[in-house]
């Protein structure tokens, strides 16, 4: 479990009281506004505000009369409009919004969507040919188009009229269509910019529709649009926390037989919906689709008005995704096999590997998962004949897509931004880009770079906590990008317990202070990552949750950071002192001697720990936990000074090496062959020398 920053917001007392007085908030959701700079009545009020009044004009975004008079038109002449959407959640449910509409209108309507793995993101000149040949006049793009210049003055030149509506970023040069609906043009005065693709398109049949059908819009089609929001990770305030408060409501009560088949399939059709759902539940499972090549399945689910189809396709995309969760398990337990071998945690900076026929569609996802776990920017690369295909993912303070720029000599294409991005490659640059990328990381990223951070609202006391107060904090939701979930901390409690579940995947924790116990959950770490043991001092970060059980509720601690407290740290900064002192040769008490020497099966208990913990000959731990590990494992008195002189009585019979930096511990198993002589050290002889001097002392 890699150390993580805490940064502790401190929100002003006086104006936590004067939130609760005024506007009624509980203590514990006052905090979490005035941590987050709302901490006025009207800031608060402001940001918690989801009414349908906060909705805009649409006819305020760019080109959105042209939009609307170009396709009327068409409707009314009887010409066959094509929607060209694109392979992810936000693509899909915009592509299924909009046709559902064109269709309730009577238009002749159709859709496409590249194929991720043969054509790639965006229009393209092949599918506008195809879609001219089956008789289309009008495309209308979504959550795509904005940069497709030389695509569009194609479509231009083969009869097709084309509107664009989108959400990313533009260029220079705005493309040649009819119209071109982006709340991000460069003169658009629209004002919320952060609309989601399938935003973009609510705002369409809004303009389409006209105000007094405003409401019939809402509960017709917000439930996809909140679903397309929330997976394409939007910010959620203004317009969006509008769009994804209803939504959630309507996907609970859903008419879409998509939806309501996907939410049976995925077991989440009776839980409350909330944006954690559609984000880990609902959106991989779309996404999947379009992953492993099928996008058009995920928009036939929620197109369909037969429950049995719409069953059918949902049984599918769940089988699609479970596919497309075996293909990232292959890819990374071989990117694992590699890294475990190669990857050196004190001078690498950044990873790059490849491999033969991984999958792309999910390399990405699987980039992600390394860079969480290795807290480091990594890049994969999927090799097909003499050409790779890779996608990068980064970490905050490191800006991928201009690391991609310096080292494009070595491209063939790249694209993206900072945090992510792909690139296409020959076989035989590969080598050459590792080395120049990995360069360029080395120069530019800092050890503090690499430090996750854990963003913490405030500190509070066990007395703050109550179910009361966890159900008043439900007033903040719906969660999302800038809208994060509020995290608290508490110090100095007491681990009482550690349970291993799902087969050591996760963590079930007892922790204790003031005479308040609480169940705390650490998931995605087994025992063996886990940084703390039973009976430490730790403060803790997390997330508050009822957890409903046999008709009972119980409060859960979800953690997202756990160590040691600053009591631990003290402990441990002694024996280390004192072991420093011994090394430098200068006095120790005869309980500092005894505090440092080790028995024979102290001796053991920490090798045993180290040979059964190695892998390919290595161990990486942090130097504070390593010992409590030991300790505990084998009920033996190891603490960090009693642990560095073990590991130097090995290094001294040729055993291992070791070293020790930025808070890690880095041990290395040394080929040996035959049995080990540790009685010869001098190590163990001079500590042993030292008790006796002090014994003969004493009895002077």
């Amino acid at each position: 479990m890699k150390s993580k920053k805490w940064n502790i917001a401190r929100p002003d007392i006086d104006a936590i009281r004067n939130l609760t007085k005024q506007c009624g908030y509980a203590p514990l959701t006052a905090a979490v506004l005035c941590a987050r700079g709302l901490d006025t009545p009207e800031k608060a009020a402001g940001f918690l505000s989801y009414d349908v009044s906060g909705l805009h004009n649409p006819f305020l975004l760019p080109d959105m009369q042209l939009a609307v008079d170009t396709i009327e038109e068409s409707i009314a002449k009887g010409e066959r409009i094509a929607v060209f959407g694109d392979y992810d959640v936000d693509g899909i449910t915009s592509t299924c919004v909009l046709v559902r509409y064109l269709k309730s209108r009577g238009a002749v309507c159709s859709y496409y969507i590249p194929d991720r793995l043969t054509e790639g993101y965006g229009l393209n000149k092949t599918a506008l040919r195809k879609l001219r040949a089956q008789g289309a006049s009008l495309v209308i793009t979504v959550d795509s188009g904005i940069t497709a210049t030389e695509e569009i003055a194609y479509a231009k030149q083969i009869g097709l009229k084309v509107v664009v509506t989108d959400h990313h970023e533009c260029k220079d040069a705005l493309p040649d269509a009819l119209a071109v609906v982006n709340p991000k043009r460069p003169d658009s005065s629209y004002p919320f910019k952060e609309l989601a693709g399938v935003g973009v398109v609510f705002k369409l049949l809004c303009a389409l529709a006209g105000p007094e059908h405003q409401k019939d819009i809402l509960m017709e089609y917000l439930d996809l649009v909140a679903v397309g929001t929330i997976a394409d990770v939007m910010l959620l305030r203004g317009e969006n926390r509008i769009i994804v408060t209803y939504g959630l409501v309507l996907l609970q009560q859903t008419q879409n037989p998509g939806l309501r088949m996907l939410m049976q399939e995925a077991g989440v059709e009776t839980r409350r919906m909330t944006s954690s759902v559609v984000s880990f539940t609902l959106a991989p499972r779309i996404n999947a689709a379009g992953r492993m090549g099928c996008a058009n399945q995920a928009a036939e689910l929620f197109l369909t008005d037969s429950l049995s189809r719409a069953q059918d396709i949902a049984v599918m995309l769940c089988c699609q995704n479970k596919e497309r969760q075996n293909a990232e398990n292959v890819i990374l337990n071989q990117a694992f096999e590699v890294l475990q071998k190669e990857y050196d945690p004190q001078e690498d900076r950044m990873i790059v590997l490849w491999g033969e026929n991984w999958h792309h569609g999910v390399i990405g996802i699987v980039s992600s998962r390394i860079s969480d776990r290795y807290g480091c920017p990594t890049v994969l690369i999927s090799l097909d004949g003499e050409q790779g295909k890779g996608s990068g993912r980064s970490v905050n303070g490191f800006n991928l897509f201009e690391a991609l720029e310096h080292s494009s000599s070595f491209l063939q294409k790249f694209g993206g931004h900072a945090l992510a991005a792909g690139l296409t490659i020959s076989r035989e640059n590969l080598p050459a880009f590792k080395e120049s990328i990995c360069a360029y990381a080395k120069q530019n990223i800092t050890d503090e770079d690499l430090m996750p951070v854990v963003n913490i609202d405030c500190l509070i006391s066990p007395d703050d906590i109550s179910l009361e107060a966890i159900r008043d904090l439900g007033i903040l939701e719906p969660y999302g990008m800038g809208n994060r979930e509020p995290i608290f901390a508490i110090r100095e409690l007491t681990v009482e317990d550690i349970t291993p579940i799902s087969s050591d995947r996760h963590l079930k924790m007892s922790l204790i202070k003031g005479g308040r116990r609480f169940t705390a959950m650490l998931f995605g770490t087994g025992s063996g990552g886990c940084p703390v043991v039973q009976g430490d001092m730790v403060d803790a970060a997390f997330s508050l949750e009822i957890n409903h059980f046999r008709g009972r509720q119980n409060i859960q601690l979800m953690l997202k950071d756990i160590r040691l407290s600053d009591c631990e740290l003290e402990k441990d900064h002694y024996f280390l002192t004192c072991y420093s002192n011994f090394i430098n040769g200068q006095e120790l008490t005869d309980r500092q001697v005894n505090m440092l020497y080790p028995d024979r099966a102290d001796l053991v208990a920490v090798w045993r720990h180290i040979i059964s913990r190695a892998e390919s000959g290595k161990l990486t731990a942090p130097y504070n936990t390593l010992p409590r590990r030991i300790a505990y494992e084998s009920r033996r008195v190891i603490n960090i000074g009693k642990l560095f002189v073990c590991l130097d009585v090995f290094s001294e019979s040729c055993l291992l090496s070791y070293h020790f930096k930025n808070n890690l511990v880095h041990i290395r198993m040394r080929p040996f062959k035959g049995k080990a002589d540790i009685t010869k050290s001098v190590v163990l002889a001079t500590l042993r020398h030292r008790k006796q001097q002090n014994a003969a002392d004493q009895m002077i």
